[in-house]
């Protein structure tokens, strides 16, 4: 499943004036490189995770932690970094974001201890929101013609999904054939590379870009409690939840407000945006969850190498890509209500029939059922995308493009923290919760999309 169906990054209309001698081939390379290194990054861990605990003393929550501090990083900061590409020019936001990101999975392979770890997860999470749409970016500026441009941007796109297939995979045979450490190490000589072609790229013009930094912190102040409540629990739990809800009451008053907000309110009017979001994040949950629950599981109860883990996934991450363009061409053709309807379904349906796995169920049939719901997720997202966009107008596309990816991610990161907390008191009897919240939410989800038109807008 894509990790994006479309990607903020300014407006996603007329590409950005520059500076230097055209590359397109070198930019496009390079912008392809640096978004599948993150979105590996967000997959390359979960296999990788038993070893973390057992190398490093961690608990469950601790591993959570692991997951959850690149991926809320990621997500929350989302809302602005594309303002933020903007103002300092997609070229130099790139290699910033590139060279930052490379350090801190420096920091993450040779972290003596868990704090360290989690604390060099943040820092990727962070510079892995102003590689994302600076990425996109580059590619709109490097193609004038505009054919040329879509072509590149599908690639560019197919490369996050491809990376996302592999992560378990990856994982579980660096983790097996080297050490945990290995799937940090892995991403310097990937990110030397991205730096030394974009040598020759060219320099992004800066624009203007207002940036909504209140609302941006009370963001970034309620995901965290929420994800720290959840994960970590008693008082101090209780204590971050009361930060959590007046950090969000203070986020809504403050975006009802603010000329340039990070999530316009008003986008929220549309039944269409409601539910595409909603989907998405659904979605998120049942997916990125579930592969996180389900590698513990391949592992910890039923005493898989992690490179066996990995390999398990494959039949469900290697259709994915494959599906998105299925969904995509469905949803031009029919709309995007039909193919998200039964997208969703077939989700459900998935996710009830992995209700019936125990530890003794064997592995290859839980690989083979683990494919029904990652087909419905991925048949899901490009149509809901689409929805979405076709909703707004044109000038708000890529601020509907971030939010929609900001919820994605952040409902993927709550879902990792509040069933991790299940599993942690019983791993079969939390993953079956887990699955059914998943599936109640998906069953939500695809009540409010029978809703939508039938047919595009546009």
């Amino acid at each position: 499943m894509s990790t994006n169906g479309t990607v903020l990054g300014g407006e996603l209309a007329a590409p950005e004036r520059v500076l230097g001698p055209r590359t397109p081939a070198l930019t496009l390379t390079a912008a392809l490189l640096g978004f599948a290194l993150i979105c590996l990054d967000a997959s390359v861990v979960n296999v990788a995770l038993p070893a973390i605990g057992d190398s490093l003393g961690s608990g469950m929550s601790g591993l959570q932690w692991v997951v959850d501090a690149y991926t809320l990083a990621f997500a929350s900061l989302m809302l602005s970094t594309g303002a933020f590409s903007d103002r300092a020019g997609a070229s130099r936001a790139f290699v910033l974001g590139t060279i930052v990101f490379t350090l801190a999975s420096v920091a993450c392979g040779l972290a003596p201890n868990l704090p360290t770890l989690i604390g060099a997860r943040v820092v990727q999470g962070v510079a892995a929101a102003a590689v994302l749409p600076a990425s996109l970016a580059l590619v709109r500026q490097a193609y004038v013609d505009p054919a040329r441009r879509a072509r590149a941007v599908s690639l560019w796109a197919a490369g996050g999904s491809v990376a996302v297939a592999l992560g378990p995979v990856l994982g579980g045979a660096l983790t097996t054939a080297w050490d945990w450490r290995g799937i940090f190490f892995v991403n310097v000589p990937v990110g030397v590379v991205i730096l030394v072609l974009l040598v020759r790229a060219p320099r992004s013009e800066r624009r203007p870009a207002p940036l909504d930094l209140p609302g941006q912190v009370t963001a970034v102040l309620a995901l965290t409690g929420v994800a720290f409540a959840v994960i970590e629990g008693g008082v101090e739990g209780w204590v971050a939840l009361v930060v959590a809800v007046v950090a969000a009451v203070v986020f809504v008053r403050v975006e009802a407000r603010s000329p340039h907000p990070v999530v316009p309110l008003d986008l929220f009017r549309s039944r269409t945006v409601t539910a595409a979001v909603a989907a998405g994040a659904a979605v998120s949950v049942a997916f990125y969850s579930l592969v996180f629950v389900f590698s513990l599981f391949f592992q910890q109860v039923q005493g898989r190498s992690a490179l066996y883990a990995g390999l398990l996934f494959l039949p469900m991450t290697g259709l994915i890509a494959v599906t998105n363009v299925v969904a995509g061409k469905l949803a031009g053709r029919y709309g995007p209500r039909l193919p998200m309807l039964v997208g969703q379904a077939l989700a459900v349906v998935g996710l009830l029939v992995l209700l019936y796995v125990d530890a003794g169920t064997p592995a290859g049939l839980v690989a083979v059922l683990l494919v029904p719901m990652a087909l419905g997720c991925a048949l899901t997202v490009p149509p809901l995308t689409a929805a979405m966009m076709d909703a707004v107008p044109a000038e708000r596309a890529g601020l509907a493009a971030g939010v929609l990816n900001a919820a994605r991610q952040v409902a993927g990161g709550l879902g990792i923290a509040a069933f991790g907390a299940l599993v942690a008191d019983g791993f079969v009897g939390g993953m079956r919760v887990s699955l059914a919240v998943s599936a109640g939410l998906l069953t939500v989800t695809f009540a409010l999309s029978c809703r939508l038109g039938g047919r595009s807008a546009s």
